[in-house]
C-alpha cells in the first residue's frame, strides 16, 4: 500500500487549524479589516497582476514582518489578534505559511482557498 506524500500529510495537518477564506468572500474580509498578504514571487505578480488591497511580502521574510514581537514587524500588525489572510498562487504554500503564523501566536492567520488563480477566475 502506498502512503501519501509527506508534503500532502503536512498540508492536511496545516489546514486543519485554519479558517480558510473563499475567494468570493475576500472583498468582505478586506472591508472588515483583514490584512491580505500576497506572498507570490515577483515573476508571478508581473505575469498575472497584483491583488488589489493586498500588501506584498516575500515568503522568505513573512514571519519576521508579521510577528508583532519581532523588531522587524510591519506597522500594520501590532498584536496577535489581527485577521491576516495569506495569498499565494494556488493556495498551497499559503496554507503552510498561515499555519506557521499560527504557531507564532497569530491566532487569526488563514489563507485564501485556491489562491490568486481562483480569485482571478472569479473576478475576471
Amino acid at each position: 500500500m502506498t502512503r501519501p506524500a509527506a508534503i500532502a500529510a503536512l498540508l492536511e495537518t496545516a489546514r486543519k487549524g485554519l479558517d480558510r477564506v473563499q475567494p468570493a468572500d475576500l472583498a468582505f474580509e478586506i472591508a472588515s479589516g483583514a490584512l491580505v498578504v500576497d506572498i507570490r514571487p515577483i515573476e508571478q505578480r508581473h505575469s498575472d497582476g497584483d491583488l488589489p488591497g493586498a500588501l506584498t511580502i516575500d515568503r522568505n521574510i513573512l514571519e519576521w514582518r508579521l510577528d508583532p514581537t519581532s523588531p522587524d514587524h510591519i506597522p500594520e500588525v501590532t498584536d496577535t489578534s489581527r485577521r491576516i489572510i495569506i495569498v499565494c498562487n494556488e493556495g498551497y504554500s499559503s496554507s503552510l505559511a498561515a499555519a506557521t503564523l499560527r504557531q507564532l501566536g497569530l491566532e487569526r492567520a488563514c489563507d485564501l482557498i485556491g489562491g490568486f488563480q481562483t480569485w482571478k477566475g472569479l473576478s475576471g
